[in-house]
């Protein structure tokens, strides 16, 4: 039968486990596997870096890929500018 265990349960083992520096000394503490503070510390990390990207709008969507599209046109514009300028500063003597 699978136990099951309260947030806070989990969270302190987490917690517990990061103060001793030491996993499995923390689930053997705690009468529990290895596994599941492994799982409950990756499960929090994914919901954390979940929470953390931002939602953008449509109008933030286009700005961005307006954006894009004058960088790529502008470092085509300095590539050409670099290879004009490389070939006005050589001697030219005929």
């Amino acid at each position: 039968m699978k136990r099951k265990y309260t947030k806070e349960f989990k969270l302190q083992s987490i917690e517990l486990a990061s103060s001793l520096d030491n996993l499995s000394v923390a689930a053997k503490q705690l009468g529990i596997l290895d596994s599941c503070i492994h799982n409950w510390k990756r499960t929090q990390s994914l919901q954390l870096n979940s929470d953390v990207k931002p939602k953008i709008s449509s109008a933030e969507s286009e700005e961005l890929k307006r954006l894009r599209r004058e960088t790529a046109e502008q470092k085509k514009v300095i590539h050409i500018l670099k290879a004009a300028a490389a070939f006005f500063s050589q001697d030219h003597l005929e």
